[in-house]
C-alpha cells in the first residue's frame, strides 16, 4: 500500500480524468468496498462496488491498474482492502492508497455523491436496511 489520499486530491484526479487533463497512461480504479445496497445509496463518481468479502475471489478484476484507491465508511477497512490489493502479484506495480477518512470525509470535503439506479424488478429491496415491515 502507498498510503492515503486526501478528498481534495481524490476529487482533483477525478477531474482531471473527466475533463481529459490527466495522465493517460494511468488507469484510475476507485473500489469502494462496501456491499452493494450501500453502494447504490451513494458512491464516489466512477467508483466500483467490490464488496470486502469478495475482494479476494475479484482481485484479478483489478489487474493490470495505474492507480486504485480504496473507498469505505470511514477509511479504516479500505486500509486492510489498500494492502490486500496491494500485496496481490498482478498490481505489484500498482499505486494504491486508501482514501483518508472515508466516504464520511469525502462528504464533508467535496459533498458530492452519486447515487445508483434501483433496479426497477417490482420489489422493494431498496428498503430492506431499514428493517423488516411491521406486520401491523
Amino acid at each position: 500500500m502507498d498510503g492515503e489520499i486526501d478528498p481534495e486530491e481524490l476529487s482533483t484526479l477525478l477531474d482531471a480524468h473527466a475533463d481529459g487533463s490527466a495522465d493517460e497512461s494511468e488507469s484510475l480504479r476507485i473500489v469502494d468496498i462496501r456491499d452493494q445496497r450501500a453502494f447504490d445509496r451513494g458512491h464516489l463518481p466512477d467508483s466500483e462496488c467490490i464488496p470486502f468479502p469478495e475482494l479476494t475471489s475479484r482481485i484479478a478484476e483489478l489487474e493490470g491498474a495505474e492507480r486504485i484507491v480504496t473507498v469505505c465508511p470511514h477509511g479504516v477497512a479500505s486500509q486492510q482492502a489498500a494492502q490486500l490489493i496491494g500485496s496481490y502479484e498482478g498490481t505489484q506495480n500498482a499505486r494504491v492508497e486508501s482514501l483518508r477518512g472515508g466516504i464520511e470525509a469525502w462528504e464533508q470535503a467535496v459533498g458530492e455523491l452519486t447515487e445508483s439506479d434501483e433496479p426497477d424488478d417490482g420489489s422493494d429491496a431498496g428498503d430492506a436496511d431499514e428493517g423488516p415491515e411491521s406486520p401491523f
